[in-house]
């Protein structure tokens, strides 16, 4: 979330070429005219905040009575009592927080967790303001650097909050349990679960009750990526091994984590580490820098199918090129992964905290502040709604022993979907280095081999001459068409391939 802004050409995109250059070029990747395009199908409404109150929005929570509360960095929550109309109605029900940066709604209360500790508040009056606040717990350290975020989930089936603690300076750990993931119960116990966290931007919970959260390039993070979030976990950054013993200092229990994991070596790769570091759990989704974006934030599903065609598909904000990533998951052989794609682009800012309401509308907002984002202004929040049509996309890509499978959102046309020449592929991997990011390494060109349409025309069967397990795996489709003569409105997935199907 610090880094600077990048332009994107089509160039950028790997140098993806159409197969046939005659034929109708799919848009640029977060151009104008691809936004202007996506509205089609999705519209983007901005939602009026209040005017002299600076609304950068750090969490977003639907509550029972149908307010929308909207907490911000500026350690704020706001009630919104009708935020589809054109003017809402909002007033301020709590303020002097610490940045909190995800609430949820539980038993009557406020959950929020800031950046020293889990809290819960209520109205017990009822005059439209907070008035009990109550530390939960918290069990981590925090001196002042401004990078020290800790960013909290929704409940658990547990009714816990699982917190994502950044390092301090984004690359050491000065207090404790920064790098580390807390887990913090409704009766004040503080579980540490995983460590070796860098950056995270968000967390939240699959359908299926699975924890991912975001992680930001830098050190032993070569791109920004989705990533598995499971108790007893090491997630790559070695720096988070100091807590072991300020804690044993300190007489605090480490939870789940019994030992300090091995330290990974330097200028490897991910793939030869995750045989070397036992409790490491590799990026389940990897979110090429500069391609995708650089700043992975918050995330949700749609539960309801009113969203379009992609119910039970994860949405991931993008906070410096404010827009949305689309993530389809799939676990092969005990380990998750799946492919990313370009999905809603041209927010008012940087996109930071998301919320799927139970009828399919997506709320999205965030900040500039600090950071920088290509939307323009300081601060927004934006809703999101499926206007019916449906657009033409890559709807699903599965790993095959041999190639992919990829199903479409429309029918397609069977002489482009059955044509080699109507795809590209290509694929890489990033150095796992102390040194901050990592160029595009490895890189390999896998030939496509054949493609075959599916019996449906909603799904092609592609083999590659040549899979290569830990790398980035980008299918791009531009000589695709449509049953009715369309291109893809996206026209590339990348796949990080942790495990080659058996």
């Amino acid at each position: 979330m610090k880094f600077p802004l990048v332009s994107l050409t089509l160039a950028a995109v790997h140098g993806l070429a159409m197969a046939d250059p005659a034929a109708l070029a799919p848009l640029t990747p977060m151009s104008p005219e691809i936004a202007k395009a996506e509205r089609e199908y999705f519209s983007v409404t901005a939602v009026p905040t209040p005017e002299g109150s600076p609304m950068d929005v750090s969490g977003l929570e639907m509550l029972p009575d149908g307010k929308l509360a909207v907490a911000n960095r500026r350690g704020e929550i706001w009630m919104v009592g009708n935020p589809a109309d054109a003017a809402p109605l909002w007033h301020r029900w709590a303020h002097g927080l610490h940045e909190p940066m995800g609430i949820s709604w539980r038993d009557g209360w406020l959950w929020a967790t800031q950046r020293p500790e889990v809290t819960r508040m209520k109205d017990s009056d009822g005059d439209g303001r907070a008035d009990v606040f109550q530390c939960v717990g918290g069990t981590w350290g925090i001196n002042g650097d401004y990078h020290e975020y800790a960013f909290g989930s929704r409940p658990d089936k547990d009714g816990a909050i699982w917190n994502v603690l950044c390092l301090t300076e984004s690359g050491s750990a000065k207090s404790l349990f920064r790098g580390w993931a807390i887990r913090v119960f409704p009766d004040g116990r503080s579980e540490p679960i995983a460590c070796g966290i860098r950056s995270p931007g968000g967390i939240g919970f699959a359908p299926d009750g699975e924890c991912f959260y975001t992680d930001n390039q830098g050190p032993w993070n070569g791109s920004s990526s989705l990533k598995h979030l499971t108790i007893g976990s090491f997630q790559g950054h070695s720096v988070s091994n100091n807590s072991f013993d300020i804690a044993a200092k300190k007489g605090i229990s480490t939870g789940a984590m019994k030992k300090a994991p091995a330290v990974p070596k330097d200028g490897s790769r991910i793939d030869i580490e995750r045989k070397n570091v036992e409790e490491y759990v590799p990026p389940a989704v990897i979110f090429p820098h500069a391609i995708l974006g650089q700043s992975p934030t918050g995330m949700c599903y749609d539960a309801s199918g009113k969203f379009g065609p992609f119910k039970g598909q994860m949405i991931v904000a993008e906070q410096t090129y404010s827009l949305l990533q689309r993530v389809y998951l799939e676990k092969v052989n005990g380990v998750w992964q799946g492919a990313a794609f370009h999905f809603i682009s041209g927010f008012g800012s940087g996109n930071i905290a998301m919320l799927m309401t139970a009828d399919g509308v997506l709320y999205t907002g965030g900040s500039d502040r600090g950071w920088g984002a290509r939307g323009g202004k300081p601060y927004a929040l934006d809703r999101v709604a499926f206007t019916g049509k449906m657009p033409f996309e890559i709807h699903e890509m599965r790993a095959k022993p041999d190639g992919f499978e990829l199903t479409f959102t429309q029918p397609v046309d069977p002489q482009s979907a059955g044509n080699p020449a109507s795809y590209n592929a290509s694929a890489w991997t990033y150095i796992f280095q102390l040194a901050y990011g990592s160029p595009e390494v490895d890189k390999v060109t896998p030939a496509i081999v054949s493609a075959t349409v599916g019996a449906d025309k909603k799904s092609v069967r592609l083999v590659l001459d040549k899979l290569t397990k830990g790398h980035v795996h980008a299918i791009s489709a531009p000589g695709l068409r449509s049953a009715e003569g369309k291109p893809l409105l996206h026209a590339t997935g990348y796949y990080t391939l942790n495990e080659i199907p058996n």
